[in-house]
């Protein structure tokens, strides 16, 4: 075969794959994200309703936050 009809039949080969993936390509529509039983947002578990206890940071978490950035660097 020559170079010719090879690459001729790489091109259509390759320009009909992508044509078959740009067709069977599909975006979520706007549908998937509408409730369909009428309620505007979704129901909260009776867990998840109680507040949240606060947290306190260790107190060595500067420290460790400061050893991770020198180990970082280049030491020449």
């Amino acid at each position: 075969m020559k170079l010719d009809i090879v690459r001729g039949a790489f091109l259509i080969g390759a320009l009909g794959l992508a044509s078959y993936c740009a067709a069977e390509w599909s975006e979520p529509d706007a549908g998937v994200i509408s409730a369909s039983s009428g309620m505007a947002l979704c129901p909260v578990p009776p867990l998840a309703r109680q507040p949240e206890a606060s947290v306190r940071p260790d107190q060595d978490l500067l420290l460790f936050i400061y050893s991770l950035s020198q180990g970082m660097g280049s030491r020449g």
